[in-house]
């Protein structure tokens, strides 16, 4: 079996993926930690899953930050196909080649199939990077399995076969993180090539210890109280459960208002920073005023 391309390991330990993560906002715990080190160690793609909000994309983006380096970003929808994963052709710009002419017609597809009409799309563009990046391939559920299959032999062999121009091969691989929200169960062959953390909605602890990382204005009880009634909220059946993100912005929104307490008029006012559906807000509402300042 030949050896496959790696690049040099980021990272000392487990430890030291913690607390340069923390340089960038983003608090690990010791699991997130040990996956992100032996992804950088084994030069294996990462797959991240769980709900939408845990902070998936936010830990791809703060690899980028610590590491220095760019992050290209593969944000996947229904549709997305080879044109806008790996490359496509410029095709006005073939089209002006053939009406200039000139040359046999071997020399012309030669020509037009050549580097000067290649458009890099985000993995084709991170494959051949001279420099280091991390590239994010977010929501990866939401491509359909033909799509999805196109990724397998980047992630496998960390190369792109283009029919007109050949194999193109890395010689830096990129930092590699897929997020998935669990919209759909993702391929085995998927799943072999990367290794798999599972993101959950951090424990009241953590997620206090986040809030008053990114809004230190917020004081040490109306955190606590903010995180708990948010986490009280997460138990209900909701359409959409509060995201850390939004935990954050619910964090923003009492500093901005002055408000020391988290009362019922307050809640009333401000619930709709953290929930986006009325069924939603009505819910909560009923569950939480009379209960929430107790």
């Amino acid at each position: 079996m030949s050896s496959q391309p790696s690049h040099p390991p980021h990272f000392t330990d487990a430890t030291d993926v913690v607390a340069r993560l923390a340089q960038t906002g983003y608090l690990a715990d010791d699991d997130i930690a040990t996956i992100v080190f032996l992804a950088d160690r084994l030069s294996k793609p990462l797959l991240i899953e769980g709900p939408a909000g845990v902070g998936k994309t936010e830990l791809a983006k703060s690899l980028a930050s610590l590491l220095g380096v760019e992050l290209v970003r593969l944000q996947c929808y229904e549709g997305v196909d080879e044109t806008k994963a790996l490359y496509e052709w410029n095709y006005k710009k073939q089209l002006l080649r053939i009406q200039a002419g000139g040359g046999s017609w071997d020399e012309l597809t030669d020509d037009i199939f050549g580097e000067p009409f290649l458009l890099e799309r985000p993995v084709l563009r991170a494959l051949r990077s001279v420099d280091p990046v991390v590239l994010l391939v977010d929501e990866v559920d939401k491509l359909d399995y033909e799509a999805e299959a196109l990724l397998l032999e980047v992630l496998s062999d960390w190369q792109i076969t283009i029919p007109e121009m050949g194999t193109v091969r890395t010689t830096r691989p990129p930092y590699v993180v897929l997020t998935s929200n669990n919209s759909r169960e993702l391929s085995e062959a998927l799943k072999r090539r990367c290794l798999y953390l599972f993101l959950d909605y951090p424990t009241p602890e953590r997620e206090k210890a986040i809030v008053r990382e990114r809004v230190p204005q917020v004081s040490e009880a109306l955190g606590e109280r903010l995180v708990a009634v948010v986490n009280s909220i997460r138990d209900l059946e909701l359409k959409k459960a509060p995201s850390i993100a939004e935990t954050i912005d619910w964090a923003q929104t009492l500093v901005h208002l002055g408000a020391e307490t988290l009362d019922d008029a307050t809640l009333r006012r401000t619930l709709s920073v953290v929930l986006k559906f009325q069924s939603d807000i009505e819910r909560a509402r009923n569950h939480l005023i009379g209960t929430v300042s107790r």
